[in-house]
């Protein structure tokens, strides 16, 4: 008998390199991690991957969108399909995550409130998660009992998550009431990912909905634990950012593709969030790349 590949440091623990037992739905790695501030993922992989987000924060772009997620919250990654992720600067995200594949993978994820459209979906009870995962990282040998046991815990995760979606709607009265807050949810963020470079405010983005600014914000702090307001500031520096280290546009350019005609409004803005300057940002990222570069 031989162990999974596991690594355990201070921040970091992981299982890896799993044996397939099921077609249907198998584990092929998990873990917890205490990310480093800017500590960023992108690319595409070929399972599907849940990150359970337990303090933090962080951001999450996939399909053209862009999430702010916060402790309390959970994402998911499709295969075949490009994404970003990355950990906040001043309050980096410490998150739990699976990685699985199988034929009923999609039917289950669908059954726990995922779509393409709602990547984002609150997180079960950190408690009842934390369970689940120490006794995955009590079963490290690769054998097949081992492997068994595994699955068998996947599957229990799951309920969790299908039993959590449940809970939620029926809390918000019935599936249909859940079905239209998400929609007034969605049509929001939809105007936000199309409109952010021009000068929008709430009170665009509430009609545009067809709900008052009042009830957009109350939806936005109860499902996505961040105000409409500070949702909307995060989308355009996480944009700011990506378009300073990726382009050679200068900063008063960069202000005006995020929405602010003031560049010296965007960059206080942006110091608020980064923690630095978009100068002092760009030049501390083109740094690392270029000493990432030397040392590959």
């Amino acid at each position: 008998m031989v162990n999974v590949k596991y690594t355990n440091s201070q921040d970091f623990r992981c299982l890896e390199d799993m044996s397939l037992v099921s077609m249907e739905l198998d584990l092929l790695h998990m873990g917890k991690e205490q990310c480093k501030p800017y500590h960023a993922i992108s690319g595409t992989r070929d399972e599907y991957i849940i990150h359970f987000v337990v303090s933090g924060t962080g951001f999450y772009s996939i399909n053209g969108a862009n999430y702010p997620i916060n402790a309390g919250q959970m994402f998911l990654i499709y295969p075949n399909t490009p994404i970003v992720y990355c950990a906040d600067t001043n309050n980096p995200w410490s998150y739990m995550w699976i990685g699985f594949k199988g034929l009923r993978a999609e039917a289950i994820l669908k059954q726990c409130g995922f779509s393409k459209n709602k990547p984002v979906l609150p997180s079960p009870d950190e408690n009842e998660l934390n369970s689940c995962f120490d006794e995955l990282f009590n079963h490290i040998v690769q054998d097949y009992a081992g492997s068994l046991y595994r699955e068998s815990i996947l599957m229990k995760l799951m309920a969790l998550l299908v039993s959590t979606h449940k809970q939620n709607i029926k809390e918000d009265g019935s599936e249909n009431s859940i079905l239209n807050k998400n929609r007034h949810l969605d049509a929001a963020i939809d105007y936000i990912n199309t409109h952010y470079m021009q000068e929008i405010s709430v009170t665009d983005i509430a009609a545009h909905a067809g709900i008052s600014q009042g009830y957009l914000n109350q939806l936005f702090t109860k499902h996505a634990n961040i105000s409409i307001q500070n949702y909307l500031i995060d989308f355009r520096m996480y944009k700011a950012a990506n378009l300073l280290v990726a382009t050679d546009y200068s900063i008063k350019e960069i202000s005006n593709m995020v929405g602010y005609r003031d560049s010296l409004v965007f960059s206080k803005a942006f110091k608020r969030k980064f923690d630095m300057s978009p100068k002092a940002y760009r030049n501390y990222k083109l740094d690392m790349r270029s000493l990432l570069k030397s040392r590959s």
